[in-house]
């Protein structure tokens, strides 16, 4: 399950140092609204990572601290960290293999 979450929340878990999955995107964007049942369908795949998912029309703040000025840009954290992103659509396949990749 993917989590719509507030920049803060976002911050507050990844703080935690745990493996979160965080879709940047925004309610007008296509290539958004075609990513999030990828990225819904993928979160049961992956155990001990939480999925979550941030506007970024509403958190600004953030998404120009994470340097975020397309998207969807979906980020990997890690132990607090950005571990890896990816910008633009993937299909699923591609999708799950970035995650495998970077998880």
């Amino acid at each position: 399950m993917v989590k719509t979450m507030t920049g803060r929340e976002l911050d507050a878990l990844v703080e935690t140092g745990e493996k979160v999955v965080c879709d940047f995107f925004a309610a007008w964007c296509g290539p958004c609204r075609m990513l999030s049942p990828v990225l819904e369908e993928l979160s049961g795949e992956f155990e001990g990572v939480t999925f979550a998912k941030v506007d970024v029309d509403e958190n600004g703040d953030l998404a120009a601290s994470l340097k975020i000025f397309s998207i969807p840009d979906v980020f990997v954290f890690e132990n607090g960290k950005v571990k890896a992103h990816n910008l633009g659509y993937l299909p699923k396949e591609q999708m799950r293999q970035f995650l495998k990749n970077n998880l």
